[in-house]
């Protein structure tokens, strides 16, 4: 059985920008970004708005199901190269399974696109078999390690004509999480703001995507690989006068995060910097000074220490093993920098 090489997402978009298009595309996995953005490059460049009256369907898997799916993809398109059937929340239809004989020989003037969302599609049955032909384009959306997110960010911006400083990237990440769609549409408004060729900072991140440069995670590790009492107690008021916006729960995981990766790099103590870089999995050198200094400031007992106090007021911001007075956030936050730098 002849296999189509697996084509990564900017492969996929320069072939469909191209108009070279695919009878067939079948589009699954737990991130919903890459798929809208496939399947949105698919609707703006296979139909003129004009040939879309007449020649593109748009079904729902709840509502369609295969023979009537199947008389749509069989039709003829009127006045046009080509008709577009797209079908969305894939995952939700019966009988998806019975599209497999359609998937072996489609129609050549159909462009078929499938948005099976949030999930695998099993490749070990008859239909995954199938879709691993010839005349499919496969495309597994695969979400993103938090690690990657930094790394996603930057290159997003480079496609929008903007290059993002390591600290500014790396602060979106940190406040936005892993929701790719989100994150996008706060690089939006960077794109929209700021001329091609700036390099988006710390401040232009919180001047229009609202995160302070000043108060927040990343500026707290700093101050504790410091030991810089005041500026962990104007970190922590900042935090207390929004617990919403900086729940603990977040700022104790960056810390564990962060206060692990030092006590990773008392047992390297010899390596390179290129060996630390690549085991911390950090993203430069840059980054590696501060932990650095915080490893000269904490001892391995320390930092040992460090991370079991982190444990314990994860638990205790969870509600597990609080005291009875139930200690809220923010005197649990108190509690815990005090303990950290004592």
């Amino acid at each position: 059985m002849y296999l189509r090489p697996v084509m990564t997402f900017d492969e996929i978009l320069r072939d469909i920008q191209a108009k070279r298009f695919q009878p067939v595309y079948f589009l699954h996995g737990e991130e919903p970004f890459f798929i809208d953005r496939i399947e949105e490059a698919i609707d703006t460049n296979a139909l003129s708005e004009a040939e879309k009256g007449f020649n593109q369907t748009i079904l729902y898997g709840k509502e369609v199901d295969p023979l009537t799916l199947l008389d749509y993809l069989r039709r003829y398109p009127m006045m046009s190269e080509r008709q577009v059937v797209i079908l969305r929340e894939a995952q939700e239809m019966k009988g998806l399974a019975d599209l497999t004989s359609y998937v072996e020989n489609p129609m050549p003037s159909t462009v078929f696109v499938v948005c099976h969302k949030h999930k695998k599609f099993d490749m070990r049955t008859k239909a995954g078999k199938a879709l691993q032909g010839k005349t499919t384009v496969l495309f597994e959306s695969k979400k993103l390690y938090d690690n990657q997110v930094p790394d996603w960010i930057s290159g997003y911006c480079k496609s929008k004509k903007l290059a993002v400083e390591a600290r500014a990237a790396a602060l979106l990440a940190e406040y936005l999480g892993a929701d790719l769609d989100k994150i996008a549409n706060e690089l939006d408004k960077l794109i929209l703001n700021l001329p091609a060729g700036t390099a988006v900072t710390p401040a232009h991140v919180q001047e229009y995507v609202g995160i302070s440069k000043d108060y927040n995670v990343f500026e707290l590790q700093k101050a504790f690989a410091t030991r810089d009492l005041p500026k962990v107690a104007r970190i922590r008021e900042h935090f207390s006068s929004n617990m919403r916006r900086n729940p603990l729960i977040v700022t104790i995981g960056s810390l564990y995060t962060y206060f692990s990766k030092v006590f990773m790099l008392h047992s390297m103590k010899g390596s390179s910097d290129a060996d630390m870089v690549k085991t911390l999995e950090l993203r430069s050198d840059w980054f590696l000074k501060e932990y650095k200094l915080a490893a000269n400031n904490y001892s391995p007992a320390q930092t040992a220490r460090v991370i079991t106090l982190l444990k314990e007021y994860d638990l205790r911001s969870k509600g597990v093993d609080n005291d009875t007075t139930n200690t809220g956030e923010e005197e649990l936050m108190k509690e815990l920098f005090w303990k950290i730098l004592h």
